[in-house]
């Protein structure tokens, strides 16, 4: 089975690992064994996974594996060089098994070696070694690795070139592998088997850029016998002449993987002829066992019986299938053997329990044999006592009496024969041997027969063997000799009940003991499994969609929201087209949402209700969550929303939008969201659920109608945006308006400044400021106070405005502030707004503080003023240049003067810069809302683009409720507002609460398990939605397996809201385990699982 690369392999997976992960940077680096390393590498909507085994192989995974919890020193170091960096490069070393990564244009590099005990080294430029995953020590054939040493890459294998292939070559080759040949056999102590590849591994070794399986294949294409001797091959030019062609074919293989970034890969597979157990699964062809892979189609295994050759795509695929499928047989078996560890803890305790049970019984049973035997053998019993009694009382010595009890039996006493020695006599007790009933007949007849063998004496031997078989018949019963046998017998009826209530007791304790360790052992196999790397398996391609805040409304359209200020500008630019609808809401930390309309119907109306779900979700991520207010989001078609500001002065902030025309406003939305599992089925199944989405079209009166209903609601007034005008030549008439306009403003803004303290607390902007500008309101992402990130779009909107004023974000008006002129009525507002100085009686500016002058210095002044009168300034400054005494203050002066100039040069240039960017992001805004009056689309990328519209074909095929048909292909975690999951089978209501998000996921999805793991499907419920239950445990146990492929910290993050309150559980599959009514510690709601499920414990 072939374990690591070969050199063709090396120059292969170069190649494809060039073409696929050139340009990635390092997002991450983790352990996934002592040897085995995981790069996670990523770019905008392009995510890849690089494994690298020291040693053996490196390559792009599909399969998601756990990582350790903890980085290993290596792995820390790596990190500190290279997270974040950009890959620029893979290349091979040569044509040795090396492969050099370089990142960020050379700045590091990490060298890969495929040989002997392998290694993972980072250097920097100039290739000093910073950190490496093996010390080798120097040695005979290999250099020292050591930190703070030089990594030399010249001395590698054809480093400057592959040699050409000669006849001297070869022959060169092929006298030395003789030579080396002979000596090896006539070495002592040598039992090796005469090789039948000697040709084969010569040519390996004399020409190693050619693997010895690449040179098998060749031969085979050749039809050589690789088996041929040296001698026989050196002697004759016909086949000298045809290696050479073999190794000129070789060549030619190797030099056709020199271009193209990927090529087909071959897997080597025999049949399975093991017996299968019950339950198991594996990724690779069921019935094959993988045993080698190569970039080419191996010659020499076509047509071998038992022997498939599988083809791939790309070498890569082919080494991750065959690599990860030995890496999951490897994982299944060590967890089939914690398994079958714990089973067999869990038998040994109930066998050692079970077997003391038994004891007890046969105590009892032996007890009552005694017993019944001592009542059979009544007169025996009282003859042995008796006799015993009797020589105790003439005071014989206790050695004396079992001398004469010996003798007794030899001469056949039937007493004595009863008496079985030695004696206890210290205990006052004799042990005797009785019959059991129906033994009687038997024992008259053995004492009969001992009767004539004595008189006949002839063979003791035989009587030996007759006294032993009559012993071992009968029941060895220890006498009291105080008492009388009915006494004895009593005695033992007693001992037989208190062994039988000794027995209740063991049992009804063993069973608590048992049931204890069962669970014991349950929590150290869980316990153990969660150490155990989990079986692989293959990660699923996410939708581009799954980026954002997503759901699909009951009507089946597609809800995205952002998730931050830069998705918000994405979903702008690139998703939010024509036909489609923009939800928000105004609240602090409100999603901009997107309801995506059909494709192909851009015209057509979107529901009201796939509104309301989606303004339930707006509001939802709003501060209105938290302090659980009850407010309305509102809804605008996709034209209607702008980058530009309204007097076109420039772009927005990262995040701010602005709104032309009229706001839409929806009802006041319920806080409460749903977490449920969306099933993603083939395309084959669809059918199965196409009656789920077909509902009759929204005619557009009735959003009209709705649009009629919300408009008689409380809601804000904005009117539409004017469009730009030109000049007019009646200024007079402008200027009448504009003071017309000027008082009406005057007027509301008194009649707001009064109401200000009523207005709503979760509205963004400061509420005790007006708004003077209704038309231009516009909607942020962000709190006012992030306002601040993108600084370079306030300073061109600061530079275009000047003398006009900055206009506001968020719907904040450019007026002065409160704190800077306090308690300012109406009048004084409309007069600072005109450009007059405020008049107020009673108010003087505040005068300087006067300083008391210093004692001399005005007559000091008065004499110079007398002494200097008939100059004039310019006769000073002339004077004062003379005598140097203004040098000093006249350079400084320059100076100033200069950097002041310098300082406006700058600001002019960044100025002209800024206004560069500005023109350009204005065209482009330009030209983007010109594509929803042409009807165009925005060519991004035409890749990506018909990528994400493949995806979207894929809507139909996300279900809630997966039917026994179905091929389920994933399980999908969504939050979305809980009016979207009525059909949804696995699912759970969500309102604000004290819980964090985190372990509300933790608690729903270790509920799921639960519930798809732990008892049988009730009858009743495959019964209801009309399935046999084979066919619901069948399903259950796919939906089961999917979500146990889950991993918690990715699924945290499809939660919206930070903290929440459960308050009922979905059951899903309705298992036969019963449920208690009330949520359970810490949970809310088990109602759906008992026959009554009661109120949900409050979180």
């Amino acid at each position: 089975m072939k374990q690591r690369f070969s050199s063709l392999d090396v120059k292969v997976i170069t190649q494809e690992l060039a073409s696929e992960c050139v340009n990635l940077r390092v997002s991450n680096i983790y352990d996934l064994s002592s040897r085995i390393f995981l790069f996670k590498l990523a770019k905008p909507d392009h995510r890849r996974q690089l494994i690298i085994d020291s040693g053996f192989r490196t390559h792009v995974t599909q399969y998601s594996r756990t990582a350790a919890t903890t980085p290993s020193p290596f792995v820390t170091r790596l990190r500190k060089y290279l997270k974040s960096r950009r890959i620029t490069g893979f290349s091979q070393i040569g044509t040795d098994r090396i492969i050099d990564i370089s990142f960020s244009d050379g700045a590091y590099h990490i060298f890969l070696e495929f040989f002997a005990g392998g290694n993972i080294i980072l250097t920097d430029r100039e290739h000093n070694i910073l950190a490496f995953f093996r010390q080798v020590p120097a040695g005979v054939g290999q250099e020292e690795i050591k930190a703070g040493l030089k990594y030399t890459v010249s001395n590698k294998q054809n480093y400057d070139g592959v040699p050409n292939i000669t006849a001297d070559r070869i022959l060169h080759t092929l006298e030395k592998a003789q030579a080396f040949s002979a000596k090896e056999e006539n070495a002592p102590k040598k039992s090796k088997k005469k090789g039948t590849d000697v040709l084969r591994k010569a040519l390996s070794q004399g020409f190693p850029e050619y693997p010895p399986l690449l040179l098998d294949h060749v031969f085979a294409l050749k039809e050589f016998d690789t088996a041929t001797p040296l001698d026989q091959v050196l002697g004759s030019q016909d086949l000298l002449q045809t290696v050479k062609e073999v190794l000129e074919e070789s060549q030619r293989i190797s030099n056709s993987f020199d271009s193209g970034d990927s090529h087909p890969g071959y897997i080597v597979a025999k049949e399975d002829t093991r017996p299968m157990p019950e339950g198991e699964t594996s990724s690779k062809a069921p019935g094959l066992l993988y045993e080698d892979f190569h970039p080419f189609k191996p010659r020499q295994f076509e047509n071998k019986p038992g022997v498939k050759i599988l083809e791939f795509e790309r070498f890569n695929a082919t080494v991750d299938e065959y690599f990860s499928s030995l890496e999951s047989q490897r994982l299944e078996s060590r967890l089939t053997e914690r398994e079958e560890a714990a089973k067999k803890k869990l038998e040994s305790v109930r066998s050692e329990h079970k077997k003391r049970i038994d004891e007890l019984k046969n105590v009892q049973e032996l007890h009552i044999r005694k017993a019944d035997a001592i009542q059979d053998n009544v007169y025996r019993v009282q003859e042995a006592v008796d006799a015993v009694n009797g020589l105790v009382a003439q005071g014989m010595d206790w050695g004396e009496i079992a001398r004469l009890i010996e003798m007794e039996q030899e001469r056949g006493n039937p007493v004595a024969q009863t008496i079985k020695l030695p004696l206890k006599l210290y205990e006052n007790t004799i042990t005797l041997l009785l019959g059991e009933a129906g033994d009687d007949e038997d024992e008259d007849e053995e004492f009969s027969s001992s009767d004539e063998s004595d008189s006949d004496s002839e063979n003791e031997a035989e009587q030996e063997t007759a006294r032993a078989e009559r012993e071992s018949k009968l029941l060895s019963v220890d006498i009291d000799l105080g008492l009388t046998p009915w006494a004895n017998a009593s005695q033992y009826y007693d001992q037989k009940k208190q062994a039988s209530e000794k027995e209740q007791r063991t049992a009804q304790s063993s069973t608590k003991a048992l049931k204890s360790h069962e669970k014991k052992v349950t929590i150290d196999l869980k316990k153990g499994l969660k150490k155990e790397k989990q079986v692989l398996r293959q990660a699923r391609t996410p939708f581009w969609f799954e980026k954002f805040i997503f759901f699909i409304s009951s009507e089946g359209y597609l809800v995205i929201g952002a998730r931050d200020a830069m998705q918000s500008e994405l979903l702008y630019r690139r998703y939010l087209s024509k036909g489609d609808i923009f939800v928000h809401a105004d609240l602090e930390g409100a999603t901009p949402i997107v309801v995506k309309n059909r494709p192909g119907s851009a015209d057509a109306p979107i529901s009201p209700s796939t509104l309301s779900q989606a303004g339930n979700l707006c509001v939802a991520t709003s501060v209105a969550w938290d302090s659980k207010a009850v407010m309305s989001a509102w809804w605008a078609h996709a034209h209607q929303v702008s980058k530009t500001a309204e007097n076109g002065s420039g772009i927005l902030p990262t995040g701010v939008f602005q709104i032309k025309g009229e706001k839409n406003f929806l009802a006041p939305s319920q806080l409460v969201l749903g977490f449920g599992i969306m099933f993603q089925v083939s395309q084959e199944s669809v059918r199965n659920h196409k009656q789920r989405f077909e509902t009759p079209d929204v005619p557009s009166a009735a959003i009209t109608q709705a649009e009629e209903t919300e408009d008689s609601k409380p809601k804000e007034a904005v009117e539409p945006e004017a469009p730009v005008q030109t000049e007019t030549t009646d200024k007079s008439t402008e200027e009448i308006k504009e003071d017309a306009e000027k008082e009406d403003a005057a007027s509301e803004e008194e009649d707001e400044y009064d109401n200000a303290a009523t207005q709503n607390p979760l509205q963004r902007g400061d509420s005790g400021l007006p708004t003077s500008q209704p038309a231009q309101e516009f909607v942020s992402e962000s709190e006012p106070e992030e306002e601040s990130k993108d600084e370079l779009e306030q300073e061109v909107a600061e530079d275009e405005l000047e003398g006009e004023g900055a206009t506001s974000i968020a719907g904040q008006a450019s007026v002065p502030k409160q704190s800077e002129e306090p308690n300012l009525n109406a009048r004084e507002r409309r007069t600072l707004r005109q450009g007059k100085p405020l008049d107020r009686p009673g108010e003087e500016e505040p005068a300087a503080p006067r300083l008391a002058p210093t004692r001399g210095k005005r007559a000091k002044e008065k004499r110079a003023a007398a002494k200097y009168a008939h100059q004039d300034d310019d006769e000073r400054e002339l004077a004062l240049r003379l005598v140097g005494a203004n040098k000093g203050k006249a350079a400084k002066a320059a100076k100033a003067a200069e950097a002041k100039e310098q300082r406006e040069r700058e600001a002019e240039a960044q100025r002209q810069r800024r206004r560069a960017q500005h023109e350009r992001a204005a065209e482009a805004e330009r030209k983007r809302q010109a594509q929803f009056t042409e009807n165009g689309t925005d060519d991004y990328n035409e890749e990506t683009a018909a990528a994400e519209a493949a995806d979207l074909t894929w809507i139909p095929a996300l279900v809630g409720t997966p039917t026994p048909d179905d091929e389920i292909i994933a399980a999908i975690p969504v939050c979305a507002p809980w009016a979207a999951l009525g059909r949804y089978k696995y699912k759970v209501k969500l309102q604000p609460g004290s819980v964090k998000k985190g372990k509300a996921v933790k608690e729903i999805i270790g509920r799921w398990v639960s519930e798809t793991t732990t008892g049988k499907v009730k009858k009743e419920y495959a019964e209801d939605i009309g399935i046999s239950r084979v066919d619901a445990e069948r399903l259950r146990e796919r939906e089961g397996e999917l979500i146990k492929g889950w991993k918690e910290t990715e699924i945290i993050n499809t939660m919206v809201v930070g903290k929440v309150r459960i308050m009922t559980a979905g059951a899903g599959s309705a298992s036969g385990e019963k449920s208690k009514g009330k949520g359970g510690k810490g949970g809310g709601g088990g109602g759906g699982g008992g026959s009554r499920g009661g109120k949900g414990k409050k979180k």
